[in-house]
Protein backbone atom coordinates (compact mmCIF):
# COMPACT_ATOMS: atom_id res chain seq x y z
CA UNK A 1 0.00 0.00 0.00
CA UNK A 2 1.72 3.46 -1.12
CA UNK A 3 1.88 6.44 1.68
CA UNK A 4 -0.80 8.55 0.50
CA UNK A 5 -3.73 5.35 0.97
CA UNK A 6 -2.40 4.52 4.20
CA UNK A 7 -2.30 8.10 5.06
CA UNK A 8 -6.31 8.53 3.94
CA UNK A 9 -6.90 4.79 5.64
CA UNK A 10 -5.65 6.14 9.01
CA UNK A 11 -7.47 9.84 9.00
CA UNK A 12 -11.10 8.26 8.59
CA UNK A 13 -9.76 5.92 11.54
CA UNK A 14 -9.00 9.21 13.28
CA UNK A 15 -12.23 10.46 12.32
CA UNK A 16 -14.59 7.69 13.28
CA UNK A 17 -13.18 7.36 16.75
CA UNK A 18 -13.55 10.80 17.09
CA UNK A 19 -17.46 10.50 15.95
CA UNK A 20 -17.92 7.78 17.86
CA UNK A 21 -16.21 9.65 21.09
CA UNK A 22 -18.29 12.77 20.17
CA UNK A 23 -21.74 10.74 20.46
CA UNK A 24 -20.53 8.66 23.69
CA UNK A 25 -19.70 12.32 25.62
CA UNK A 26 -22.91 14.07 24.31
CA UNK A 27 -24.84 11.12 25.46
CA UNK A 28 -23.61 11.64 29.26
CA UNK A 29 -26.08 13.37 31.14
CA UNK A 30 -24.97 17.01 32.34
CA UNK A 31 -24.68 16.21 36.20
CA UNK A 32 -24.27 19.53 37.09
CA UNK A 33 -27.27 20.64 35.44
CA UNK A 34 -29.26 18.04 37.17
CA UNK A 35 -28.00 18.61 40.52
CA UNK A 36 -31.21 19.97 42.78
CA UNK A 37 -30.89 23.41 43.85
CA UNK A 38 -29.96 23.56 47.45
CA UNK A 39 -32.67 25.79 48.86
CA UNK A 40 -35.07 24.97 51.81
CA UNK A 41 -37.92 26.49 49.61
CA UNK A 42 -41.42 26.18 48.06
CA UNK A 43 -43.52 28.69 47.41
CA UNK A 44 -47.74 30.08 46.07
CA UNK A 45 -48.16 32.42 43.65
CA UNK A 46 -51.39 33.97 44.10
CA UNK A 47 -52.90 36.84 42.21
CA UNK A 48 -55.25 39.76 43.65
CA UNK A 49 -58.76 37.75 44.35
CA UNK A 50 -60.50 41.07 45.79
CA UNK A 51 -60.52 43.91 47.81
CA UNK A 52 -62.58 44.80 51.02
CA UNK A 53 -62.49 47.02 54.07
CA UNK A 54 -62.78 44.17 56.22
CA UNK A 55 -59.85 42.39 58.47
CA UNK A 56 -60.90 38.85 60.21
CA UNK A 57 -57.88 38.40 62.11
CA UNK A 58 -57.70 41.96 63.47
CA UNK A 59 -61.08 43.02 63.20
CA UNK A 60 -63.56 40.20 62.71
CA UNK A 61 -67.12 39.95 62.58
CA UNK A 62 -66.89 43.72 61.92
CA UNK A 63 -67.75 44.16 57.98
CA UNK A 64 -66.31 47.55 56.71
CA UNK A 65 -64.33 48.35 60.13
CA UNK A 66 -61.07 48.32 58.53
CA UNK A 67 -58.48 50.45 55.98
CA UNK A 68 -58.69 48.54 52.66
CA UNK A 69 -57.46 45.32 51.90
CA UNK A 70 -55.61 43.35 48.90
CA UNK A 71 -56.71 39.57 49.56
CA UNK A 72 -54.70 37.06 47.98
CA UNK A 73 -55.69 33.14 47.51
CA UNK A 74 -58.87 32.38 49.32
CA UNK A 75 -61.60 33.69 47.69
CA UNK A 76 -63.87 34.10 50.11
CA UNK A 77 -62.34 36.22 52.77
CA UNK A 78 -63.66 38.78 54.65
CA UNK A 79 -64.64 40.29 58.06
CA UNK A 80 -66.66 36.97 58.76
CA UNK A 81 -64.40 34.25 58.15
CA UNK A 82 -62.97 31.78 59.84
CA UNK A 83 -61.57 28.50 59.63
CA UNK A 84 -64.31 26.58 58.21
CA UNK A 85 -65.63 29.23 55.97
CA UNK A 86 -62.48 29.01 54.30
CA UNK A 87 -61.86 25.73 53.96
CA UNK A 88 -64.98 25.10 52.45
CA UNK A 89 -63.94 27.65 49.80
CA UNK A 90 -62.43 28.03 46.61
CA UNK A 91 -58.49 30.05 46.46
CA UNK A 92 -56.77 30.86 43.16
CA UNK A 93 -52.58 30.16 43.94
CA UNK A 94 -51.11 28.39 42.03
CA UNK A 95 -50.84 25.35 43.52
CA UNK A 96 -54.27 24.72 43.55
CA UNK A 97 -54.24 23.00 46.87
CA UNK A 98 -53.20 25.89 48.79
CA UNK A 99 -56.61 27.84 49.82
CA UNK A 100 -54.97 29.82 52.52
CA UNK A 101 -55.74 33.52 53.04
CA UNK A 102 -52.87 36.41 52.43
CA UNK A 103 -53.95 40.16 52.56
CA UNK A 104 -52.10 43.64 52.67
CA UNK A 105 -52.97 47.07 52.61
CA UNK A 106 -54.36 48.72 49.55
CA UNK A 107 -51.55 50.66 47.55
CA UNK A 108 -52.72 53.99 45.94
CA UNK A 109 -50.68 56.36 43.40
CA UNK A 110 -52.67 59.57 44.20
CA UNK A 111 -56.26 58.54 43.85
CA UNK A 112 -55.92 55.46 42.26
CA UNK A 113 -55.54 51.85 44.13
CA UNK A 114 -52.70 50.18 42.24
CA UNK A 115 -53.48 46.35 41.20
CA UNK A 116 -50.17 44.18 42.07
CA UNK A 117 -48.31 43.05 39.16
CA UNK A 118 -47.02 40.12 40.90
CA UNK A 119 -47.46 38.27 43.75
CA UNK A 120 -45.59 35.41 45.35
CA UNK A 121 -45.46 33.45 49.01
CA UNK A 122 -42.38 31.95 49.88
CA UNK A 123 -42.15 29.20 52.70
CA UNK A 124 -38.52 29.32 53.11
CA UNK A 125 -36.15 27.26 55.44
CA UNK A 126 -33.70 29.68 56.20
CA UNK A 127 -33.37 31.61 59.57
CA UNK A 128 -32.47 28.58 61.79
CA UNK A 129 -29.42 26.48 61.95
CA UNK A 130 -31.22 23.31 61.61
CA UNK A 131 -33.59 23.53 58.78
CA UNK A 132 -33.92 19.36 59.40
CA UNK A 133 -36.16 20.60 62.38
CA UNK A 134 -39.02 22.70 61.06
CA UNK A 135 -42.25 21.77 61.30
CA UNK A 136 -45.56 22.17 59.23
CA UNK A 137 -47.29 25.23 59.69
CA UNK A 138 -50.22 24.37 62.10
CA UNK A 139 -53.41 24.33 59.81
CA UNK A 140 -55.92 27.29 60.87
CA UNK A 141 -52.70 29.28 61.96
CA UNK A 142 -52.79 33.09 62.47
CA UNK A 143 -49.96 35.68 62.13
CA UNK A 144 -49.72 39.33 61.57
CA UNK A 145 -46.16 40.48 60.07
CA UNK A 146 -45.66 44.22 60.21
CA UNK A 147 -46.97 47.62 62.16
CA UNK A 148 -49.89 49.04 61.26
CA UNK A 149 -49.45 52.22 63.60
CA UNK A 150 -46.00 52.37 62.44
CA UNK A 151 -44.84 56.21 63.14
CA UNK A 152 -41.07 55.63 60.97
CA UNK A 153 -38.41 53.88 60.71
CA UNK A 154 -37.90 52.84 64.52
CA UNK A 155 -41.26 51.03 64.51
CA UNK A 156 -41.57 49.60 61.01
CA UNK A 157 -40.43 46.12 59.25
CA UNK A 158 -41.10 47.12 56.18
CA UNK A 159 -38.88 47.30 53.14
CA UNK A 160 -39.17 48.94 50.03
CA UNK A 161 -37.07 48.49 46.92
CA UNK A 162 -37.09 48.14 42.82
CA UNK A 163 -37.64 45.68 40.33
CA UNK A 164 -34.46 45.46 38.24
CA UNK A 165 -32.73 48.52 40.16
CA UNK A 166 -30.22 47.55 42.46
CA UNK A 167 -28.67 51.18 42.62
CA UNK A 168 -31.71 52.32 44.63
CA UNK A 169 -30.81 51.10 48.28
CA UNK A 170 -34.19 49.21 50.00
CA UNK A 171 -36.34 51.79 52.48
CA UNK A 172 -38.58 51.21 55.42
CA UNK A 173 -40.79 54.02 53.63
CA UNK A 174 -41.58 54.34 49.70
CA UNK A 175 -38.49 54.42 47.35
CA UNK A 176 -37.86 56.74 44.01
CA UNK A 177 -38.47 53.78 41.39
CA UNK A 178 -36.56 54.54 37.38
CA UNK A 179 -38.69 54.99 34.30
CA UNK A 180 -39.09 50.66 33.26
CA UNK A 181 -38.65 49.13 36.81
CA UNK A 182 -41.51 48.34 39.33
CA UNK A 183 -42.11 48.93 43.31
CA UNK A 184 -41.80 46.01 45.01
CA UNK A 185 -41.82 45.06 48.88
CA UNK A 186 -40.57 42.51 50.99
CA UNK A 187 -42.11 40.84 54.21
CA UNK A 188 -40.76 38.59 56.15
CA UNK A 189 -43.07 36.96 59.20
CA UNK A 190 -42.22 35.47 62.52
CA UNK A 191 -41.36 31.62 62.54
CA UNK A 192 -40.84 30.79 65.72
CA UNK A 193 -44.28 29.20 67.21
CA UNK A 194 -45.32 29.19 71.04
CA UNK A 195 -46.82 25.25 69.79
CA UNK A 196 -49.96 25.87 72.00
CA UNK A 197 -51.77 29.16 70.18
CA UNK A 198 -52.94 29.54 66.84
CA UNK A 199 -53.96 33.05 67.53
CA UNK A 200 -53.51 35.65 70.40
CA UNK A 201 -54.84 38.55 71.60
CA UNK A 202 -52.43 40.86 69.35
CA UNK A 203 -52.24 38.54 66.81
CA UNK A 204 -48.87 38.54 67.47
CA UNK A 205 -47.70 36.84 70.92
CA UNK A 206 -48.09 33.93 70.08
CA UNK A 207 -44.95 33.68 67.29
CA UNK A 208 -41.67 34.94 67.58
CA UNK A 209 -38.39 35.42 65.41
CA UNK A 210 -35.01 33.88 65.76
CA UNK A 211 -32.70 34.69 67.67
CA UNK A 212 -28.57 33.91 66.86
CA UNK A 213 -29.62 31.15 64.59
CA UNK A 214 -32.51 29.54 66.91
CA UNK A 215 -36.43 29.56 68.05
CA UNK A 216 -36.48 30.99 71.98
CA UNK A 217 -37.24 28.85 74.59
CA UNK A 218 -40.53 30.73 75.14
CA UNK A 219 -41.42 29.80 71.47
CA UNK A 220 -39.59 26.98 70.37
CA UNK A 221 -40.99 25.31 67.66
CA UNK A 222 -39.86 26.72 64.27
CA UNK A 223 -42.10 26.49 61.26
CA UNK A 224 -41.48 27.54 57.53
CA UNK A 225 -40.13 31.11 57.49
CA UNK A 226 -43.57 33.12 55.06
CA UNK A 227 -42.29 35.90 53.11
CA UNK A 228 -44.28 38.00 51.07
CA UNK A 229 -42.67 39.33 47.86
CA UNK A 230 -45.52 41.98 45.84
CA UNK A 231 -44.43 44.08 42.95
CA UNK A 232 -46.94 46.66 41.93
CA UNK A 233 -46.62 48.67 38.32
CA UNK A 234 -45.49 51.83 39.41
CA UNK A 235 -42.38 53.98 39.92
CA UNK A 236 -41.05 57.49 40.08
CA UNK A 237 -41.93 59.95 42.64
CA UNK A 238 -42.92 58.42 46.02
CA UNK A 239 -44.18 61.21 47.47
CA UNK A 240 -47.59 60.17 45.20
CA UNK A 241 -47.76 56.95 47.00
CA UNK A 242 -49.75 55.83 50.28
CA UNK A 243 -51.21 52.82 51.62
CA UNK A 244 -54.88 52.84 52.93
CA UNK A 245 -52.84 52.32 56.31
CA UNK A 246 -50.59 55.20 55.90
CA UNK A 247 -47.19 55.83 54.99
CA UNK A 248 -44.59 53.20 53.73
CA UNK A 249 -43.77 52.33 57.25
CA UNK A 250 -47.40 51.24 58.16
CA UNK A 251 -46.98 48.17 55.15
CA UNK A 252 -48.17 45.05 57.16
CA UNK A 253 -49.71 41.40 56.18
CA UNK A 254 -51.73 38.79 57.40
CA UNK A 255 -51.97 35.38 57.24
CA UNK A 256 -54.40 32.49 57.83
CA UNK A 257 -53.07 29.30 57.04
CA UNK A 258 -55.73 26.48 55.07
CA UNK A 259 -52.99 24.88 53.12
CA UNK A 260 -54.29 20.76 53.35
CA UNK A 261 -52.51 19.48 56.39
CA UNK A 262 -51.00 16.70 54.18
CA UNK A 263 -49.93 19.20 51.93
CA UNK A 264 -48.00 21.24 54.18
CA UNK A 265 -46.63 18.32 55.41
CA UNK A 266 -45.49 16.99 52.30
CA UNK A 267 -43.55 20.17 51.22
CA UNK A 268 -41.92 20.80 54.96
CA UNK A 269 -40.54 17.42 54.62
CA UNK A 270 -39.53 17.37 51.19
CA UNK A 271 -38.32 20.33 50.25
CA UNK A 272 -37.47 22.15 53.78
CA UNK A 273 -36.19 19.90 55.67
CA UNK A 274 -33.96 18.28 53.24
CA UNK A 275 -33.12 21.89 51.79
CA UNK A 276 -34.22 21.58 48.29
CA UNK A 277 -35.76 24.45 46.14
CA UNK A 278 -39.08 23.29 45.00
CA UNK A 279 -41.64 24.22 42.42
CA UNK A 280 -45.12 25.07 42.66
CA UNK A 281 -46.13 21.21 42.86
CA UNK A 282 -44.01 20.37 45.81
CA UNK A 283 -41.22 18.55 43.46
CA UNK A 284 -37.16 19.67 43.51
CA UNK A 285 -35.33 19.17 40.17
Amino acid sequence: MNQWRLGVRIGLVVAAAGALLTGALSSVPDRASAEPVRVAEFLAECPLSHRLPDDPIVLPKLAGASHSHDFFGNRSTNANSDITSLSGASGNCNPAPDISSYWVPTLYKGQTAIQPSGVTFYYLGEGVNRPQDIRPTPFGLKIVAGNAKATGDHDSIARWSCLHAGHVPPSKNFVNCPSGTQLETYLDFPQCWNGRDLDSADHKSHMAYPVAGGCPSTHPVPVPKLRFVIRYPVNGDPSTFRLSSGTGQTYHGDFFNVWPPAEMERRVRDCINVVLKCDHNGNSG
